[in-house]
């Protein structure tokens, strides 16, 4: 077999066991928007990484099928089909109970009960689980995935703070998810794709890449994941709540149309008006173009993001959301055109360039699909994640999760009882001691920003590495039974296993 023959091999390899692994399973049971177990017809985390997985599949081959694009991507390094699809099934591994609600907690919880300056991140949790709490690989440590793979899964190809040098946060225009959170100065990127007890890991899956592509820049693989992600988040969550009638034609026809008729005059209103008055049909939208100029100044363009508005209204608002879902054929065969129509056209804007702007990759979509996707992903916001009933949910998961730590640190604490623990937390305060015992020796900086650091704080960094790992890889029903065991609620011993 030729050295490319078995490096292929090696790829769909890792393809492979990260299907394999019960934390890909697991993802059958965790929240993409709305509870999994709250709707049949839901995509949840798994169903959704499947369609990542095909997409960026397909842009891949779409890469190397193009002679000018296959030259340009083998200059940065590479675009092997197998790698993008092996990272579009990983890239939401590391996703807690009740997807990103979750994570906003345990990030809150990591830093502010533990002094977790890496926090909780999605993106830092696949990671880890790829190169570390996963121990299905030969070493039985992580999944032994190629440098590749695992610098696809890298879509924040930075730490928290300390890596690289400089930091991405402290570019002029920082890389997409490197700037500090406005509500939370002072913490560092509040996007990023490794702790620092993986940062030997990302330092060894990034060297191959290595004066090919910047130190802050996603390789050719990972943008072809994100990219992915991006088309078949802006696309399937809206067919999602079209078919359960939570997005309904009336107030998504109002935002639109109101804007469109009125551009110049939502235009000249001031940004507080806009604020104090959201709900307004048009203000919200006008928001949206403001930040897109504050944040993506040298993509943004105001008469195509006019036509993406113009192109939205007409096939979602007057063509697909016109007609109320009802079970019948029709809006079954209705659904699947607009997927499949909406799906092909973001795929056919995809390109390869040598140079972008530091808030895309090298794979990215053409002027008038990238305005469509910010038009798709704003009604998706707009009219679902900020509903007032799906906040009432949400804040009794956040309430839920919160609870569930501070027991399992209660009983963490307890010396008559912390050896009756279950046994893959017990696993992972072993893996965490180790961990943070050795970088408190030899790179205290990383813990602390500078200096050294005493015994009691490394103890509570293990405790809420530990407790973090553990409650990140339940799914959204193990979470709530745990939480009722501890808290005597259960009627029977708790005998749902943890595998992981």
């Amino acid at each position: 077999m030729s050295a490319a023959g078995s490096l292929a091999g090696e790829f769909r390899l890792d393809r492979d066991r990260i299907a394999a692994s019960p934390f890909f399973a697991r993802l059958g049971g965790v929240t993409q928007v709305v509870t999994a177990t709250d709707a049949g017809l839901l995509h949840n985390r798994l169903t959704h990484s499947l369609k990542v997985a095909q997409v960026a599949r397909t842009l891949a081959e779409r890469v190397i099928g193009s002679a000018e694009y296959a030259v340009l991507a083998d200059k940065l390094g590479g675009c092997d089909p197998d790698v993008a699809e092996a990272a579009a099934l990983a890239h939401d591994l590391g996703h807690p109970p009740f997807g990103h609600l979750g994570e906003q907690v345990l990030d809150r919880i990591a830093r502010e009960k533990f002094g977790l300056a890496d926090g909780f991140e999605g993106n830092a949790q696949t990671f880890r689980i790829l190169t570390t709490t996963d121990v299905r690989g030969p070493s039985g440590v992580g999944l032994d995935l190629t440098a590749a793979v695992r610098a696809a899964v890298l879509k924040y190809p930075w730490t928290r703070v300390y890596h690289p040098r400089p930091h991405p946060a402290r570019m002029a225009v920082p890389p997409r998810g490197a700037a500090e959170p406005a509500d939370a100065l002072g913490t560092g990127s509040s996007k990023f794709s490794a702790y620092v007890t993986e940062l030997d890991d990302l330092e060894q899956a990034r060297e191959p890449f290595a004066g090919k592509i910047d130190s802050w820049q996603q390789t050719v693989e990972a943008s072809v994941m994100d990219t992915a992600d991006d088309i078949a988040y802006a696309i399937h969550d809206l067919q999602d709540f079209h078919r359960i009638g939570v997005l309904q034609h009336a107030s998504v026809a109002a935002e639109l149309g109101r804007w469109l008729r009125n551009t110049h005059e939502l235009s000249e209103l001031d940004e507080s008006m806009l604020r104090t008055h959201s709900h307004t049909p048009g203000y919200s939208l006008e928001r949206l173009r403001r930040r897109m100029h504050e944040k993506d100044a040298a993509l943004v363009d105001d008469e195509v993001f006019v036509s993406a508005v113009t192109r939205v209204q007409a096939e979602l608002v007057d063509g697909l959301l016109a007609s109320v879902f009802d079970g019948s054929v029709e809006s079954e065969q209705a659904i699947a055109a607009f997927s499949s129509r909406w799906t092909a056209r973001l795929v056919d804007g995809v390109v390869v360039v040598a140079s972008p702007s530091t808030r895309s990759g090298h794979v990215t979509l053409r002027a008038e699909q990238w305005h469509e996707v910010q038009v798709l992903k704003f009604v998706h916001r707009r009219f679902v994640l900020l509903r007032p009933d799906l906040a009432l949910h949400q804040r009794g998961q956040a309430a839920m999760l919160t609870t569930l730590v501070d027991e399992l640190d209660d009983w963490l604490r307890d010396r008559r009882e912390a050896t009756r623990i279950p046994r893959r937390l017990h696993d992972l305060v072993e893996l965490a001691d180790h961990e943070y015992s050795v970088l408190a020796t030899q790179r205290p900086e990383l813990l602390t920003g500078g200096g050294s650091i005493e015994a009691g704080r490394v103890q509570s960094l293990v405790r809420g590495r530990a407790i973090v790992d553990f409650v990140a890889s339940l799914t959204d029903k193990q979470g709530l039974t745990l939480l009722d065991a501890l808290s005597g609620r259960a009627s029977a011993p708790w005998s749902d296993s943890l595998v992981l």
